[in-house]
């Protein structure tokens, strides 16, 4: 199985990911999310197959979140300007995000990771 891994590799949770995946020989591409963020069409499809609420994608705790004062905007804004939103910066974006073109997890739930890349 080959997949597509957007990290920061700052990130704690992050490169306990990572780990996890290489430990459970799963083949991946590891992408920076801020130097390569994905696109808002990408976004829009990961999205789509995850199966989550658009807002499970946004880094809530990241600065970038609190200084765009988002948490309010969230609540009303439309999806697609959701999309547009979480297009912008990829400090938006909770991470990791895992995807082999079908499957999506965003963050790290070793559970998940489990049911999910194993």
């Amino acid at each position: 199985m080959n997949v597509t891994f957007y990290w920061y590799p700052k990130c704690g949770t992050c490169r306990n990911a990572k780990k996890w995946l290489e430990t459970h020989d799963v083949a991946l591409e590891a992408v920076h999310i801020v130097d390569n963020p994905p696109s808002r069409t990408e976004l829009e499809e990961l999205y789509k197959k995850s199966g989550l609420e658009l807002k499970k994608f946004f880094n809530t705790s990241g600065m970038k979140y609190r200084e765009l004062g988002l948490k309010d905007k969230i609540k009303t804004a439309s999806e697609e300007e959701l999309l547009d939103i979480l297009a912008t910066d990829g400090m938006l974006i909770k991470r990791p995000i895992t995807t082999d073109g079908n499957k999506v997890t965003v963050g790290f739930n070793e559970s998940l990771f489990e049911e999910t890349w194993k």
